[in-house]
C-alpha cells in the first residue's frame, strides 16, 4: 500500500524481531522465517504469550532474534520441551523453531509422539536439505544425488536411503490438526509462508492438536552456490521432491481467511 502523506510509516521492524545483528550466512533465508514469526505474533497480538523453544543448528542463537520469551532445548528435544511448557502453561502460545537435523534425525522421536498425542504447540520446520552449522554433512532431507561434505559423490539412495518428508509422515497421525509445507524463495511463496503461520497459530489458539508448518530454505555456504542461484536452486530441485501442499487441515480451520 502507497502511503498518502510522504512522512507516513507503511513497513517497519516487528516488535517481537530484536533488533540485533544475526550469525546467519549471507542468503540465508533463516532471517525471512524470523521476521514472519514476529509478524504473526504481533498482529495476532500474541507477543506477550508467546514463548519459543530454540533448536541446536544454524538456528541454535534464536532467542537472541526474538523478543519474548524463549528457551532453548537439547538437540532434538524441542516438541518435549514445548510438551511441557503448554501443558503447565496452557493459555501461552508456545512454538518450536527446528532445522531438518534437529527435528528429523535426533529429533525424530520426539516430533512423532508429540504429533501422535495431539500436543497443542506449533512448529516452524526449516529444511535446507542439508546439516547446516556442523559444516554441510548429509542430512535426513538431503536430496537424490545431492552433494555434501559426508556424501561428496551424491546421495546414493541404494546406500543411503531416499529423503525423509516429514510433512508427509506427520499428516498421517491423528493428533496432527494443521500441517503444511511452504517455501521461502521467492515473495509469492513467502507471503503464503506468512498465511500458513497464521494459520498454524490459530490452530492453536482453538486447540487443535499439533501444528506445524515446514518452510523450504537456503544454505548457499553449505551448498556451495551463490545467494540468489540458491533461490533458483530450491524451485527447481527443492520443489519437486518436497510439494508445497496442504497435507493436513483441521475442517474447523478450512475456509478462514486471516
Amino acid at each position: 500500500m502507497l502511503a498518502t502523506n510522504p512522512t507516513q510509516v507503511v513497513f517497519k521492524r516487528p516488535k517481537t524481531l530484536a533488533q540485533v545483528p544475526t550469525h546467519y550466512c549471507p542468503g540465508c533465508t533463516h532471517g525471512v522465517a524470523h521476521r514472519l514469526i514476529a509478524e504473526v505474533l504481533d498482529e495476532m497480538g500474541l507477543r506477550e504469550k508467546a514463548i519459543g523453544v530454540a533448536p541446536v543448528g544454524c538456528s541454535v542463537f534464536a532467542y537472541n532474534y526474538f523478543d519474548c520469551d524463549f528457551v532453548e532445548a537439547a538437540h532434538g528435544r524441542a516438541p518435549a520441551m514445548a510438551t511441557g511448557i503448554k501443558r503447565v502453561l496452557p493459555d501461552r502460545t508456545v512454538f518450536t523453531y527446528q532445522g531438518d537435523g534437529d527435528l528429523a534425525s535426533i529429533g525424530m522421536a520426539e516430533i512423532l509422539h508429540a504429533a501422535a498425542r495431539g500436543e497443542n504447540f506449533t512448529v516452524v520446520f526449516i529444511n535446507n536439505a542439508i546439516y547446516g552449522m556442523t559444516g554441510g554433512q548429509m542430512a535426513p532431507t538431503t536430496l537424490p544425488g545431492q552433494k555434501t561434505t559426508s556424501s561428496p559423490s551424491g546421495r546414493d539412495v541404494e546406500q543411503m536411503g531416499f529423503p525423509i518428508r516429514m510433512a508427509e509422515i506427520l499428516s498421517t497421525l491423528d493428533g496432527a490438526g494443521y500441517i503444511v509445507r511452504r517455501s521461502l524463495h521467492d515473495p509469492k511463496n513467502i507471503r503464503l509462508a506468512k498465511k500458513a503461520l497464521r494459520l498454524a497459530f490459530e490452530a492453536q489458539q482453538r486447540g487443535l492438536g499439533f501444528s506445524m508448518v515446514e518452510m523450504l530454505s537456503t544454505c548457499p555456504t553449505n551448498w556451495g552456490i551463490p545467494p540468489i542461484e540458491s533461490l533458483r536452486w530450491v524451485e527447481e530441485h527443492m520443489v519437486p521432491v518436497y510439494p508445497l501442499e496442504d497435507f493436513k487441515v483441521s475442517p474447523s480451520l478450512a475456509g478462514l481467511r486471516l
